[in-house]
This record gives C-alpha cells, structure tokens and sequence, in this order.
C-alpha cells in the first residue's frame, strides 16, 4: 500500500464546539475526510454538532444514543469506510495534533500497514501524559516505558487520545470492542493488535496536546474525577482479566480488586473522598460490575490464551 486518503476520527459527546477549536489547531492533510461522532447528550447540543459539522465539512454520524468511545469510534470507521481512506487517525476532541502530525502519523500506516503509531501526547502544560505505555500482567499496574526497562511479563499499549492506523489493520482487528464502553479499549485494542502481529510505535517527534478530562468540564465537579471515570477504570481493569489472562492471573487480579480500586481512587486525591456518592460508589459500583463480569465468563467457559 503506498497511497491512499486520511480520515480523522472523533467521537464527541456534548463537545462539539471544542471538537471544532481542536480540529481548528489540526493541520489537515489535502482532501482528508473528518468523521464526527456525535454521542447524543441533548437535543440542543445535537443541533449544534449538525451546524458545525455542515460549517466545518464534517462528515457526522448522529447516534440516538451515547455509544461511548469505542463503539462511537467503530461508528466513525464504518462511515469512513465508505471512501477511500487508507489510514485512520483517531483523535480526542480534547486533543489536537501540533504542526503536520496528521500527515506524518497516516504515512507511517500507509507506508506499513502493520505498525500502529502514536505521537507523544502532552498536557497543554507540556507534561507527560503518554508514550510508550506498559501493562504489568501479573499486577494490573501502568506505567510509561523508559529507557527500555520493563516487568517481567508485560504488554505495550497506545494511548486512546490520539493515534494512527491502517484501515486493513483496524479491519482485521474489528475495531474496539464495545464492551469497554470508556477506558481500558485502547489497551485492549493495543494487545489484540500486537497478538495480531502488528508492531505498536511511538513518534515521539509528532507531539499531541491533551487537556484530559476537557469532555467532562461541564459536568458538576468538586475535586477530583468524575464518577463515570471510577466506574469505568475500575470495572474495565477486570473485563480486561476477563479476556486476556489465564485463571491464575484472574484470580490474582480479582482479589487485588479493592486496593486497585483505591489506588485509581487515589488519582483524584483526598480531598475528593468528601463526596462518596462521586468517588467512593461509583468505584464499588464498578468492582462489583468487573467481577460479575469476570464470573460471566468463567461461566460460559470463554478460555484465553
């Protein structure tokens, strides 16, 4: 494969104006296709994405419900999949890609459509905020790759916030899988993609600007994160284990459950545990949800290997 289009995918869920200032910062190769996804929040919002969108040339797609990221990601893949494109490269709409990186992460794809890339994603500060990342199997723990050092037994993972894929890789992966709904997709995808043979690659020339957490300004907030944001990290850590470890780890993972709970907990600081019905619930919440997960499919038998 040596030519081919580029489409930018975004999922948006009640942020279409700062889809538009991000996409705005984001140098767009000639004759790229924008696929927005607009997760329905209120039917203002969703009048408002379809403004923008018919300003802007963006192609949107207009779920009557909020599909979450990965399966909103898989909706802007199908609509992109009728055109040529060759590369997708998807993007945060809290996120956007400095200089040329979004022609320079399709080349890579197009070039060879077995590597995955990412940028160096950065926080408008111009702190770290992802890279190479790792997945410690035997603990469930994260961390940024340095230097080569390593766990013993690990995976490589790409960040969800911005990164670059052919379109006959993401086709033989089948995309994200739905049952994430928000958090752990891209490390699963990352996983399946590396199991599948493709090789996962850091340009870490191209940088990407995050404001993490920008989706969710509007919510009301105290301190801390938001209460989806427990849930999802907490529960989504055990459907991981779920599909992607033996017994014995699952097992190990499950009875670390509750600190791993806490510890996700703790990103938000202290202060935040004042109100337990944002924090402290929703984290119960989503252990419980992961290990009935997790029981589901010791049940049904589903063996990983």
């Amino acid at each position: 494969m040596t030519g081919g289009r580029t489409a930018v995918l975004v999922v948006s869920y009640g942020s279409s104006a700062m889809v538009a200032e991000n996409l705005g910062r984001t140098a767009l190769p000639h004759g790229a296709l924008v696929v927005v996804v607009d997760n329905y929040t209120t039917e203002h919002e969703r009048q408002a994405a379809r403004a923008r969108a018919e300003q802007e040339g963006w192609e949107l797609v207009t779920p009557e419900t909020n599909l979450g990221f990965g399966a909103g990601m898989n909706a802007a893949a199908r609509r992109a999949a009728g055109s040529d494109a060759a590369a997708y490269v998807l993007l945060n709409p809290d996120a956007y890609l400095e200089g040329d990186g979004v022609s320079r992460l399709a080349a890579a794809v197009i070039a060879d459509p077995g590597t995955v890339v990412a940028p160096l994603v950065v926080r408008p500060d111009g702190g770290h905020f992802s890279s190479e990342m790792e997945l410690d199997l035997d603990t469930g723990s994260v961390r940024r790759i340095r230097e080569g050092r390593r766990y013993p037994d690990s995976e490589m993972w790409l960040s969800g916030a911005c990164f670059a894929i052919s379109r006959a890789m993401w086709d033989k992966l089948g995309g994200f899988d739905d049952d994430y709904f928000l958090y752990w997709e891209d490390v699963d995808l990352s996983v399946r993609a590396a199991r599948a043979g493709a090789v996962l690659k850091v340009d870490d020339t191209v940088r990407a600007v995050h404001s993490a957490g920008g989706t969710q300004a509007d919510e009301t907030r105290t301190a801390g994160k938001s209460p989806v944001y427990y849930f999802y990290n907490v529960r989504n850590r055990l459907v991981f284990a779920a599909q992607h470890l033996d017994r014995r780890r699952q097992r190990r993972w499950a009875r670390r459950a509750v600190p791993a709970a806490w510890h996700i907990l703790m990103r938000g600081g202290r202060r935040q545990l004042l109100h337990p019905t944002r924090t402290i619930l929703p984290a119960v919440r989503g252990t419980m949800s992961g290990l009935a997960y997790l029981r589901r499919r010791r049940r049904a038998g589903a063996e990983v290997s």
